[in-house]
């Protein structure tokens, strides 16, 4: 049986149109499963079709509307009572049963609402050292998974009332206790005596909904489907590892997770990229606001903050390359958006010109922080250049996909594809 496969990783801060990429391959390649290997309910993958219908994929993998199964690994943070809102929205437009396109790794965690409502008031404590979260509780959640394990709920736990109603109420007394002691000042949630129960009901709806699989049956829906899609989330720069620390997220952004999935089966790694940068929300961005754009899916206003743009940076383009491994073919979307007459190609510091950033040990995220206070005093130093062969010196890469808008239709192959 010949066997295909493509993970699809965003080179930068995020969304660069994974999810319209990924919707693009499963038609183009008859993809029948696509993958979500990392991050969880945070992200906001936006796939619009040809007859005009929307949708921000968060839970449910951005192959649906072209009729792939979706597949929630073992690294997935789910959030159940967000997947019951955003599964009523697939169905207004137009697909019937999403649950019964999905399939979810019993090993997938589960963000609580105490998670979610803690994350955020850490992030309001912060103040001006806000680190940028999404506000979901994505990373609340994986830090309570390594360090109180005992208390992480997995997906396969969800239809067990009592298991998640002795777990709610353990991590409601923690987080208030630990919340009253950072000083928050509403921990009204934290009070609110009815949730557990709500909470437990709704969960069992999901549950209901839900076809779980052990970690034995997810390695085989892999290795008997002909064509698989890994969705990436996030992007390299805000990798846990790689990315400039405070300003990252509690997830392997790399290719790491996709091929460790993949087993055996070959995989085409694609890397992502806008025309031009984008970041949603606080960090180091060098070239912020050296480019204005017309942006439709992402604004200003929510836990994330600001939305900004800038034009292409090879210095941050390299660094992404690198530290995911490199890249086997390149993907440049938004190309419909006026384009630049200048990138960014160093920068320029008190100490010189600089070309290249030193990604460090793993373990090392003293530097990365470096690396990010750095990143915020510099100045790009630009020079005019054609867009796609810019993309390509700084990747090391050809590109291989063009995206000229958000629909199928938009998009064409530089070079035949076997």
């Amino acid at each position: 049986m010949n066997r295909e496969s493509w993970a699809v990783v965003d080179l930068g801060f995020g969304d660069a149109g994974k999810g319209t990429v990924t919707d693009f391959l499963v038609r183009d390649r008859s993809a029948g499963l696509v993958v979500r290997f990392n991050g969880g309910a945070q992200a906001g993958h936006n796939v619009v079709t040809d007859d005009g219908r929307h949708h921000t994929f968060s839970q449910f993998c951005a192959g649906t509307f072209a009729g792939a199964r979706g597949l929630l690994g073992p690294d997935f943070l789910l959030h159940p009572l967000g997947m019951l809102v955003e599964a009523e929205h697939l169905q207004e437009v137009g697909i019937a049963d999403p649950w019964a396109l999905t399939e979810v790794s019993r090993d997938a965690r589960v963000i609580t609402p105490y998670q979610q409502a803690a994350g955020r008031l850490r992030e309001a404590l912060r103040g001006e050292g806000a680190h940028g979260t999404c506000g979901v509780g994505v990373g609340e959640c994986v830090a309570d998974s390594l360090f109180h394990p005992d208390e992480t709920l997995r997906a396969g736990d969800l239809s067990n009332a009592s298991k998640v109603r002795q777990f709610l109420e353990t991590q409601r007394e923690r987080k208030r206790a630990e919340l009253d002691g950072l000083g928050a000042e509403d921990l009204s949630l934290f009070e609110d005596p009815g949730l557990i129960d709500r909470v437990i009901d709704a969960w069992s709806d999901v549950s209901a909904h839900l076809n779980l699989l052990d970690r034995g049956e997810v390695e085989s829906a892999i290795a008997d489907e002909p064509t698989v899609i890994f969705e990436g989330a996030q992007g390299i720069l805000l990798d846990e590892t790689w990315g400039f620390h405070p300003h990252t997220t509690w997830s392997d952004c790399t290719f790491t997770g996709a091929l460790t999935l993949a087993g055996d089966r070959p995989v085409k790694r694609l890397g992502v990229t806008r025309a031009y940068s984008v970041r949603h929300g606080r960090g180091p961005f060098p070239t912020a606001g050296t480019m204005p754009v017309r942006e439709e899916h992402n604004v200003d206003d929510g836990p994330q903050g600001t939305f900004r743009a800038g034009v292409l940076d090879a210095v941050l383009l390299r660094y992404a390359t690198a530290v995911c491994g490199g890249i086997d073919a390149l993907a440049v979307t938004c190309l419909d958006h006026p384009r630049p007459e200048q990138f960014c190609t160093a920068y320029r510091t008190s100490g010189g010109v600089l070309r290249d950033l030193a990604p460090g040990e793993p373990a090392d995220l003293t530097h990365r922080e470096s690396l990010g206070a750095q990143l915020t005093s510099i100045e790009p130093v630009m020079q005019g250049a054609d867009l796609l062969g810019f993309a390509e010196d700084a990747t090391g890469c050809q590109v291989e996909l063009e995206s000229r808008g958000p629909r199928p239709r938009d998009k064409a192959w530089v070079r035949p594809q076997g």
